[in-house]
């Protein structure tokens, strides 16, 4: 994959949906010799990302921001040591709390969360029982994941958090107030104008959005972060046009 990129010159993933990113550079860092760095820009914080890395390589992950802030966050990162190695079978990516800073756990999980597809698997290990993550998992998405104990040892956790299918159907008594056709814009404008949209609808009413692919793990981030309640209805289902109304619901 790297064969694509220079690595000698910044790489601006900015134009990639949010795990096409992650898949990317998780590829150029697992390929990148050591000692060697790349530069790469992103329209956000990057951060879960920096920890992704870690969990599945370990301490060997030099990250320097060159710029931070508005659309345009800029880091380095170097290999400064033999990495890990780890390899998926069962599961799609790694998040070890043990090398997370406590404060940005719910950030770093659910952030990884959001941009996994239906059946993917998450492995999160922990040196305490992430209890305060289940009960998030349950609250948010009850029917909609499995949480299974892989291992249950003094001083080590292991989980597997399985996606399941996604609902979500069907709402009467609401008004559709816009439709907006996201397809032309970057993913930082579209994210934008989504939730632009979404806040500017009241109770009972919705609007309807157009993809150019499906936008499930923006369903997913809004239902880990959003505080107001909302439903979420497919009216088209790809391949080349994807179109959702979205419904604020009374609480």
């Amino acid at each position: 994959m790297t064969a694509s990129f220079d690595i000698a010159n910044d790489i601006d993933v900015r134009e990639l949906i949010p795990i096409k990113r992650h898949e990317l550079l998780l590829q150029i860092f697992k390929d990148l010799p050591l000692h060697e760095n790349f530069v790469f820009i992103n329209d956000h914080d990057p951060l879960p990302l920096y920890y992704e890395f870690r969990s599945i390589h370990g301490d060997v992950v030099g990250w320097e921001y060159l710029n931070k802030g508005g659309r345009e966050w800029k880091v380095r990162v170097t290999r400064t040591g033999d990495s890990l190695g780890k390899d998926f079978m069962e599961v799609s990516t790694l998040i070890d709390l043990r090398k997370v800073e406590e404060q940005d756990w719910n950030h770093v999980v659910f952030h990884r969360y959001s941009m996994m597809e239906e059946g993917d698997t998450m492995e999160l290990v922990a040196a305490a029982d992430p209890k305060t993550i289940h009960g998030i998992f349950v609250q948010k998405f009850e029917s909609k994941h499995s949480w299974i104990y892989r291992k249950n040892d003094p001083g080590e956790y292991v989980v597997h958090i399985t996606k399941k299918a996604t609902s979500g159907l069907g709402d009467d008594g609401y008004a559709v107030v816009n439709e907006l056709d996201i397809r032309p814009y970057t993913p930082t404008i579209r994210h934008e104008m989504f939730y632009e949209a979404f806040n500017e609808i009241k109770s009972g009413e919705a609007f309807v959005f157009i993809n150019d692919h499906d936008p499930k793990p923006l369903y997913y981030q809004m239902e880990a972060e959003s505080k107001e309640p909302f439903k979420w209805e497919y009216l088209e289902k790809g391949p080349e046009l994807w179109k959702v109304r979205v419904i604020k619901v009374n609480g």
